[in-house]
């Protein structure tokens, strides 16, 4: 039965009906799981939204006038060429970013995305040069994402280890067994490889022989992660979990098995996003991704994804990839090397979460309704 109130949950995790409610009997489980027991008042969720498509808007101005400034700075920015570039190099952050984004909007942090990238992408090569075919060496590198994302869900949720400490852990281990298994050594297919063919399409080829396919990869995966995130009840239930915890819990959502999930997902993507590159790139060597971990975790703040957790959007993540990666390319044309690319990056993270936290405060002063 639907509530006319909302239901608020102090940091004791007590349930109180809003005060102007009208009481009209419990809510059932089944309309709860349905999401239409407990909701946000409609100023509220009005709010939310407007928020968060300002933080897009604005964005996407910044993007625009970066742009702008690059191109009246060098001439070729704006080239269609470079453009594409752009794009083609957006692809593998953006992919590990929507899986990260996803981690964060249940409230938890996946420091492990880097490490992941290279040990998936290191573990198709040496499986595919000692003999396995190159799809079952994807798959299995693709499982490997997955399990290792398991695992960091299993031990923060079932065991109690902070996320932070469980990925920082993971980040060390997958770079370990990488740096083991290859004996630190880069691994470069040939073209007589049985299945190269295969291997040059993940992330060579190019569609109607202008577009880099990794622009594709990267689009479906942001349309797909779309559908997940913003129009299913995993997103749905994943925003309310990580929003509000304790209210979660208490209308009986599956906590812990949202937050397995989401990091699953997170180090299948990142997965996925190693074997781009390395089709790309044509090899990969142990070191692959270690440098990503922070330029994702920006990324995905600065499209507006909240350290609390329950929030955080498609687009917005899309958009903080590509502004990282504009600005990358444009100083790189600029003349500056990668060492200024990094200063940029540290300034960014620092400047991103600062105003997380500001733009929170009033958020959290408020009474806590399960938030969507």
């Amino acid at each position: 039965m639907p509530l006319r109130g909302e239901l608020n949950v102090d940091k004791s995790g007590a349930r109180s009906a809003d005060p102007k409610a009208e009481p009209t009997g419990a809510a059932s489980r089944t309309d709860l799981e349905a999401g239409v027991g407990v909701v946000r008042t409609s100023s509220g969720t009005v709010r939310n939204l407007l928020r968060a498509w300002s933080r897009i808007g604005g964005l996407l101005v910044a993007v625009i006038a970066c742009a702008i400034v690059f191109e009246g700075l060098n001439t070729a920015f704006l080239s269609s060429a470079n453009i594409l570039t752009i794009f083609k190099t957006t692809s593998s952050l953006g992919i590990i970013a929507m899986g990260e984004m996803v981690v964060l909007l249940v409230g938890e942090i996946d420091l492990s995305v880097g490490s992941l990238y290279g040990l998936g992408a290191m573990s198709i090569a040496l499986l595919w040069v000692h003999g396995v075919p190159f799809v079952l060496a994807c798959l299995a590198g693709l499982g490997i994402g997955f399990g290792a994302g398991l695992i960091n869900g299993i031990v923060t949720t079932y065991i109690g280890v902070n996320s932070f400490i469980t990925t920082l852990g993971m980040l060390n281990l997958a770079e370990g067994i990488t740096f083991l298994a290859s004996n630190s050594a880069s691994v470069n297919p040939l073209a007589t490889d049985p299945g190269y063919s295969i291997f040059e399409a993940f992330g060579q080829d190019q569609v109607f022989g202008v577009v880099p396919v990794q622009i594709f990869w990267l689009l479906g995966i942001a349309v797909i992660m779309y559908v997940v995130v913003h129009r299913s009840m995993f997103g749905f239930k994943s925003a309310a979990i990580g929003g509000n915890g304790v209210a979660a819990k208490v209308v009986g959502l599956p906590v812990r098995r949202y937050k397995i999930i989401a990091f699953g997902l997170s180090g299948t993507l990142a997965v996925l996003a190693g074997i781009i590159a390395f089709s790309l790139v044509g090899a990969t060597s142990p070191t692959a991704g270690s440098s990503l971990p922070f330029t994702v975790f920006a990324a995905v703040i600065i499209g507006g994804a909240s350290l609390s957790g329950g929030r955080g959007t498609v687009w917005g993540t899309f958009l903080g990839a590509l502004f990282l990666t504009l600005i990358s390319n444009g100083l790189s044309l600029l003349g500056y090397g990668p060492f200024v690319q990094l200063i940029f990056v540290g300034v960014v993270i620092v400047v991103a979460v600062a105003v997380d936290r500001l733009t929170s405060r009033g958020h959290d002063r408020q009474s806590a309704p399960v938030q969507w």
